[in-house]
């Protein structure tokens, strides 16, 4: 049962330290809809990009919530933590912008007149890497790649938890990129973290 609108912050972040999951929720549902509309400012369309942020921001706050040290109200706190994630993945999106256009611009005779031969053997050597991934992190990776599901699609279909659906896939970047070794740059198109 999650506590009335009248208990201020103060009384929830106390009553979160001690482990209250419903002083969690509380403070959950009272920020978590204005902490995703302020991503707007940052993130471009906000969305489900600024959806993780907050969700990641508020699941920080419940797994930190013995050693925080909130000095300032927990309304500013939140607020600043967002923007701090907001501004990370901006600057994550800068430069993986600036790492594709690099790579575009050093590939562009490659990919102006291909060795179609080039090209046919990358995309073999990419279908035997993917499917000598183990299972569990092959069915996870195909299902954002391939069909671009988000790891909550994947999440709910294989019954499993986004941050479960991530570990898979950023196991399975790791192991194709060893085994892809040979082709990178022209992989890194595809091994790219989303």
């Amino acid at each position: 049962m999650a506590y009335p609108e009248q208990l201020n912050d103060n009384a929830l972040l106390k009553r979160l330290e001690q482990g209250d999951m419903d002083a969690y929720e509380s403070i959950f549902t009272r920020y978590y809809g204005t902490l995703c509309a302020y991503t707007h400012l940052f993130v471009r369309g906000g969305g489900e990009t600024g959806e993780n942020i907050v969700q990641d921001v508020m699941l920080w706050l419940w797994e930190n919530r013995e050693t925080l040290r909130i000095t300032d109200s927990l309304s500013a706190y939140l607020f600043s933590a967002v923007r701090n994630r907001c501004l990370k993945q901006l600057n994550h999106e800068t430069i993986e912008r600036r790492v594709l256009g690099h790579l575009r611009e050093r590939l562009h005779d490659q990919f102006e007149s291909p060795d179609f031969y080039a090209v046919e053997e990358l995309q073999e050597k990419i279908r035997t890497a993917v499917e000598s991934l183990p299972e569990t992190y092959r069915e996870a990776f195909e299902l954002n790649r391939f069909h671009n599901q988000t790891y909550e699609e994947i999440a709910a279909r294989l019954n499993i938890s986004p941050k479960t659906v991530d570990y898979r896939i950023q196991q399975s970047l790791k192991i194709l990129r060893v085994r892809l070794k040979d082709f990178l740059p022209l992989a890194a198109l595809f091994l790219l973290d989303s």
